[in-house]
């Protein structure tokens, strides 16, 4: 070829350029020879052919332009530059200025298997596995981490890829070099169907991959499958990755089979005492499998065992702090079938102790056994269910009970029982028994009888506050008497109630009659006895007479103003022997004394005499009489007052207190004074009178009113 000048002076300026620029990698690299994958320029000044770099391809050659193809792989820089040099040579005159250098150390790595982008990759010099993966587009969905392989040459290389992942050591996954084959295999969970990967599916029976090296957990755990075994892995790990046991696993009863030997596994123990000698060793191949619950004996190093007459016998589990209580309410209590009087406490070491629950939960007799693993608690069954012979019983070991009770008989006598233990054996009271006049008959001398009456009801209601209870003992006799029946539907029967426990209701009644009284007992239930008030009953004037001590008393009560107002103090305090009227609304006004009515005259809607109150106003008797009239004068009201044969009259402005609303203005009415509306046909003649002069007038007009 011909040289020009000027390209001569152009390429020997570009390879001082290049020998300042690359001069360092090129004197780091001498000695090292060319691997596939490098990048190589050759330099010849003058040719812009060479201007490229070049990369040793996969059979480590390079193309050289119009001179062809040279392998250079596995030669030094130096060497590599010789072999260019002769294979140049018979194309290029001038090669005094050839050189060779080293722009770039690459790796050309295969990358296949489970993989998004499977095919060659370009890599750095100093890339690892998890970069190639990366070149090729990262793991694909499925793929088996711990079984990765390398090929290099005619070699096959496997490692665990998972454990790099898990540690980062860098020690546990091999260096890459140039022309090495990178495999990822799929899972075996995969399947020979190519679906969409669902994780969370196909690891719900476990993530091996191998059966071989791995361990199979079945039985009463929530997600059983077949789990890899990791380094230092134990039973109770594989049963955390199989989602642990279930509520029916005897985990005292765990098996794990290993090389074809069965290994018993007491979980229980293990976890109450955390000794690690009792946990069994694991290997791959192994399998851990958990049983029901029902199909072994509940046993454990703090396990409490109750049988017998309970709701819910069986083995239990106990803290420390425990009590005989805490076990025994825990199997539901003892049935009503159950001899609580002799309940035994079997101890580990062979002992028994009674304990009399009964008397213990009555008074506190004795101490409460103390309770230990391993003991058993028994609740024997009562000997005999059948109730005895009343002949089997002495009498001086016997109580009678007779009346109004549900199963009066003779019943077998307890010092440790009470008046309500006995009336409850018999069943208790029926809904006819008088319960506050219970009696007990008593021969407390052995000989004479002696009466005591009791008053269960105001007990029940009021405890301790109403007295001590009586105390019963063998041979005494219980009475409970009936209330008598209804006088209403038996009237002959009403002689059978004392008159020390009656109060009588007569007048506008619904039920007028005599009723049995009992303490406590208030007017309101009187009342309400005798079906309640009449709706012609005069509920302001009600009457309770009461005779005391050869005395007769008698109140007034204004139940109206209590229907009204709630105030209980309105009401009289009832008792036995009372007597209540309740008298008639529409009976005469003339049979009312002159004394007991107030009269109305004058500019009125309704004169005349009217029924008189204490609790009513002028304000109540103008509005009783119809109001005053259009043509009343209502600031000359006078209300006229006859205190023996005098009179006297007040003056009252009704419409000075429409206006101020001052209570005070209103005029004192008592019973017997006459209220006088004047109207304006009076105007004038008041106007002429004046003073004491027109209360005089006033006076004289009204006196033969007064006196009707």
């Amino acid at each position: 070829m011909f040289r020009r000048p000027a390209a001569t002076l152009i390429a020997l300026l570009a390879l001082c350029a290049a020998s300042l620029f690359t001069g360092r990698a090129a004197l780091a690299s001498s000695d090292v020879p060319l691997r596939v994958g490098d990048v190589v320029k050759v330099v010849l000044p003058g040719e812009a052919a060479f201007d490229t770099a070049l990369q040793i391809d996969r059979d480590g050659r390079i193309t050289l332009p119009e001179a062809g193809v040279v392998r250079i792989a596995g030669l030094v820089p130096e060497d590599a530059l010789e072999v260019v040099r002769a294979t140049l040579a018979p194309v290029y005159r001038d090669l005094e200025r050839l050189d060779l250098l080293v722009q770039d150390r690459r790796l050309i790595v295969t990358v296949l298997g489970y993989v998004k982008s499977p095919g060659q990759v370009d890599l750095p010099l100093d890339s690892s596995i998890q970069v190639a993966l990366n070149a090729a587009g990262g793991l694909a969905p499925g793929a088996q981490l711990d079984k990765m392989q390398l090929r290099r040459g005619g070699e096959l290389q496997t490692f665990d890829y998972k454990r790099y992942l898990d540690t980062g050591d860098p020690a546990s996954v091999p260096v890459l070099q140039p022309l090495d084959q990178l495999f990822v295999p799929a899972s075996p969970l995969t399947g020979n169907v190519q679906i969409e990967f669902d994780a969370a599916t196909l690891t719900s029976s476990g993530d091996a991959g191998d059966d071989a090296e791995a361990v199979t957990v079945f039985g009463e755990v929530h997600r059983p499958g077949t789990f890899s075994l990791k380094e230092g892995a134990t039973v109770i790990d594989m049963l955390m990755r199989a989602g642990g046991v279930t509520r029916y696993a005897g985990i005292e009863q765990i098996r794990v089979i290993s090389g074809g030997q069965p290994v018993p596994f007491n979980m229980r123990e293990y976890l109450d005492t955390g000794n690690n000698g009792l946990m069994p060793g694991l290997r791959n191949g192994d399998t851990v499998f958990v049983p029901q619950g029902t199909e072994a004996v509940s046993s454990g190093a703090r396990t409490v065992f109750v049988m017998g007459e309970v709701f819910k016998p069986g083995a239990y589990e106990i803290e420390p702090g425990v009590s005989f209580l805490d076990v025994l309410a825990n199997a539901g209590g003892p049935t009503r079938f159950a001899e609580t009087r002799q309940i035994r406490i079997l101890r580990a070491d062979g002992k028994s102790t009674p304990f009399d629950l009964q008397a213990f939960s009555e008074n506190g007799a004795g101490s409460l056994p103390g309770i230990e693993p391993g003991d058993a608690v028994l609740v024997p069954e009562k000997a005999d269910m059948n109730e005895k012979s009343w002949l089997k019983v002495a009498s001086s070991r016997a109580v009678r009970i007779i009346g109004a009770v549900e199963r009066p008989g003779r019943y077998e006598w307890s010092d440790e029982m009470n008046l309500l233990d006995l009336l409850a054996h018999a069943g208790g009271p029926r809904a006819q028994a008088d319960t506050a006049h219970l009696q007990i008959l008593s021969a407390r001398d052995g000989s004479s009888m002696r009466t005591i009456e009791f008053d269960l009801k105001r007990y029940l209601a009021k405890g301790d506050v109403a007295g001590p209870m009586p105390r019963v003992n063998a041979g005494d006799t219980i009475v409970l008497p009936e209330l008598p029946q209804d006088v209403n539907d038996a009237r002959s029967q009403w002689t059978r109630l004392a008159s020390d426990r009656a109060i009588y209701i007569i007048g506008q009644v619904g039920a007028p009659g005599r009723y049995a009284f009992e303490e406590g007992f208030s007017f309101v239930d009187v009342l309400t006895a005798a079906e309640g008030p009449t709706r012609d009953a005069d509920l302001r004037t009600v009457r309770v007479t009461r005779r005391e001590n050869g005395n007769t008393h008698v109140f007034q009560v204004n139940l109206s103003s209590y229907l009204e107002t709630g105030d209980r103090s309105l009401l009289p305090e009832v008792q036995s022997g009372d007597v209540i009227y309740i008298p008639d609304l529409k009976r005469d006004w003339l049979e009312i004394s002159k004394e007991s009515t107030v009269r109305v005259l004058g500019a009125v809607g309704a004169p005349g005499r009217y029924r008189y109150d204490e609790s009513m106003t002028i304000l109540d008797l103008l509005a009783e009489a119809g109001g005053p009239t259009t043509s009343a004068l209502q600031d000359r009201i006078l209300v006229v007052t006859r205190t023996n044969d005098d009179q006297k009259a007040a003056k009252f402005d009704l419409e000075a207190f429409a206006s101020s609303g001052d209570p005070t203005l209103l005029p004192l009415l008592r019973r017997g004074d006459t209220v006088y509306v004047p109207g304006r046909e009076q105007s004038a003649w008041f106007e002429v009178m004046d003073g004491v002069r027109d209360v005089v007038a006033i006076l004289s007009m009204v006196k033969l009113a007064t006196d009707l």
